[in-house]
């Protein structure tokens, strides 16, 4: 049984960013909205490029490009996140539980984990990890039991219901995030898709 690895349900992991603290936004203090354009800035732009030509007016010795890459990723971190958290509702989770179900559910049968595991994948400290298993299991979503090769060892398994669930929650997020493509083809999500897999793997610690 392998270990997946880091959790790409969601536009960004909320332990993630709780464990690094927050990210500054240098794009961020244009509107509250992350999606929203300003009614001055024409159709063909957004609320970043009105911030980019505010900086060219103020400092045009600066060189925006990477302000207006991460600009616009953090802003569409922000959106997609509060977009998944509402898909999550209606099946009573958060984010956050999404991701342990979507790890437990992605390790294939059994649907087994040890607690250990679940912290490294989603990055999460151990009592970060304990409250989510916490709720989970009062949900009947998953079970703990004790690691039968470990005698000071816990494993962590998906119930029929917490399957049944996750298979439900996944199609709905997956949703969402294909009609956040839909203004690209196929080729243009493909090929954003290799520069964002580039930049993660370049900025990877």
């Amino acid at each position: 049984m392998n270990t997946p690895k880091d959790p790409v349900e969601n536009s960004v992991d909320d332990s993630a960013q709780a464990s690094t603290g927050p990210v500054e936004d240098p794009t961020e203090d244009l509107t509250e909205d992350p999606t929203e354009v300003p009614a001055e800035v024409p159709a063909d732009k957004d609320a970043v490029d009105a911030i980019i030509e505010q900086w060219a007016a103020v400092r045009p010795d600066l060189d925006t490009t990477a302000m207006e890459v991460f600009g616009r990723i953090f802003r569409l971190s922000r959106a997609m996140g509060d977009r998944m958290e509402k898909a999550y509702t209606p099946f009573g989770i958060s984010r956050g539980e999404f991701d342990v179900l979507a790890t437990l559910r992605r390790s294939d049968t059994p649907y087994t984990l040890s607690p250990r595991q679940l912290s490294a994948t989603l990055m999460l400290t151990t009592g970060g990890m304990t409250g989510r298993l916490d709720k989970l299991e009062r949900a009947g979503l998953l079970r703990r039991s004790p690691d039968p090769h470990d005698r000071r060892g816990l494993q962590v398994t998906l119930t029929d219901e917490g399957l049944r669930l996750i298979d439900e929650a996944v199609g709905a997020g997956l949703a969402v995030q294909t009609d956040a493509l839909a203004g690209l083809d196929e080729a243009r999500a493909a090929q954003l898709a290799d520069l964002l897999r580039r930049l993660l793997t370049s900025t990877a610690v």
